[in-house]
């Protein structure tokens, strides 16, 4: 299941930034980080997916539980050559990046075990979850502790 996104109006370096987020996770997972993403690219690039997971339910009749994103390919598309008056009469030139944007899905069966994301909870926001709860504990103690005169 695949879905292309061409003459995407942003330079490919700063597309790719997003597209390397999705790699290797479940469509479903995807979804949500791309949702949170404050990038411009995310909104374009969640329509993508959307688009083809769509594809794979209408086509391989294959729900959004099931995907996993296998590969997102950022190339680079045509430049827009424009130019800008500078002082003295003279031209300089501005290039105008576009993207050429294909995202690939394919079933978790099919899936190498190795490249499967867990949707659990990893060892990082395990801790993350444990120095907020510390500094948690040090604001209320704080907030708490009587004044004595």
């Amino acid at each position: 299941m695949k879905a292309y996104l061409k003459s995407y109006r942003q330079a490919p370096r700063k597309v790719r930034l997003v597209a390397n987020l999705m790699k290797g996770k479940t469509a479903e997972r995807a979804l949500v980080e791309l949702s949170v993403l404050p990038k411009r690219a995310s909104e374009a690039m969640k329509k993508l997916l959307l688009s083809a997971i769509a594809n794979a339910k209408e086509n391989d009749h294959i729900g959004i539980e099931e995907l996993f994103v296998k590969e997102v390919r950022v190339d680079q598309g045509m430049i827009l050559k424009r130019f800008i008056p500078k002082s003295h009469g003279s031209a300089s030139p501005i290039h105008k990046h576009t993207s050429h944007v294909m995202i690939e899905l394919i079933p978790r069966s099919e899936a190498p075990k190795s490249a499967v994301v867990s949707d659990k909870k990893t060892k990082a926001d395990k801790a993350v979850k444990v120095v907020a709860k510390k500094t948690a504990k040090k604001e209320t103690k704080k907030e708490v502790a009587p004044k004595t005169k």
